[in-house]
């Protein structure tokens, strides 16, 4: 048979399947489509980080200029800031808020008393629903030098109150810790769920060879958690430069500028306020391809030295 046949025998059995599984294709397809609709067909746009782009001109009818744009970015006095801010917040809260989760998690599966047990869940678990505008306001209402609990506090201790929003030194740690006390919660379940897959046999054989509930912890529990460990790890490098945007933004005032600035929040200053749209695009596009790179380098040192991977 040649090679044509066999190519041509292939597709007929591709097709073959397709229409056989048209059930499961269909339930995929909505997926499919959002990810080409929105996500895919509007890289067509990218191409205006290399133009001066004119609304009036259109994408192809405005002139090319190649990495202009990149390189007034680069040569600007404020491009390290940037950087440090958003490289700040993220490793931030990637030493804080990674750990978390697996603490907890490990401590919840060793609770035999179900009830305490889904309470402590629900309890931490119920500020991820809790939308971004309604936790900014939250904070900025505990912090307020007049009215906060938290100056309140400090006062009846004999402290002096304190203007922690407009301190650019108290950003930072502002945001890290509201974005773990929203987020730790759902990191918790997931770490549960993969704990749930543990043999009990393996608890039982341990606790007969006489091991400690720290040893049985360390060397049955937390091998389970590696694999998912890792693979949260490496979407987290994924997303090192991409700081969440809209909690920023509205925690953001001229005060704290120099710790707030990030590159989610220049862009949408460049773009949208000042119509600067190419260059917008190309510090957004250069945002992208350090993530990708990250990703990518991240990926492959996990699958070399662990086997476990992304891809």
């Amino acid at each position: 048979m040649s090679e044509n046949d066999d190519q041509r025998a292939q597709s007929q059995s591709i097709i073959k399947q397709i229409f056989t599984s048209w059930q499961l294709y269909a339930l995929i397809f909505p997926a499919f489509a959002y990810f080409v609709i929105f996500h895919y067909v509007p890289m067509y746009g990218v191409q205006i980080a290399f133009k001066d782009y004119m609304p009036s001109l259109g994408i192809w009818g405005s002139p090319w200029v190649g990495f202009k744009h990149f390189e007034k970015f680069f040569d600007s006095y404020y491009f390290w800031d940037l950087i440090n801010n958003t490289l700040g917040i993220s490793i931030y809260s990637l030493i804080v808020g990674f750990p978390l989760p697996i603490i907890l998690a490990l401590a919840l599966n060793e609770v035999d008393y179900e009830p305490f047990k889904k309470l402590v869940q629900t309890v931490t678990y119920a500020p991820n629903f809790i939308s971004t505008v309604v936790i900014v306001g939250m904070i900025i209402s505990f912090l307020s030098p007049s009215t906060g609990i938290i100056n309140h506090i400090l006062r009846f201790f004999g402290g002096t109150g304190h203007n922690f929003m407009e301190d650019p030194r108290w950003f930072k740690t502002i945001y890290v810790f509201s974005g773990v006390w929203q987020g730790t919660g759902w990191g918790t379940i997931i770490y549960l769920a993969a704990l749930s897959g543990v043999d009990p046999q393996l608890h039982e054989s341990a606790t007969i060879d006489g091991a400690s509930r720290i040893q049985r912890l360390w060397h049955i529990n937390l091998p389970v958690l590696i694999p998912t460990m890792i693979i949260i790890l490496i979407m987290n490098f994924g997303g090192l430069m991409s700081v969440g945007f809209e909690k920023v933004l509205l925690m953001q005032n001229p005060l704290n500028m120099p710790s707030s600035n990030i590159i989610a929040t220049f862009t949408y200053q460049q773009g949208l306020l000042q119509a600067q749209y190419s260059y917008a695009a190309a510090v957004g596009l250069f945002n992208s391809v350090i993530n990708s790179i990250l990703l990518i380098f991240v990926n492959w040192l996990s699958r070399r030295y662990s086997e476990v991977s992304l891809f």
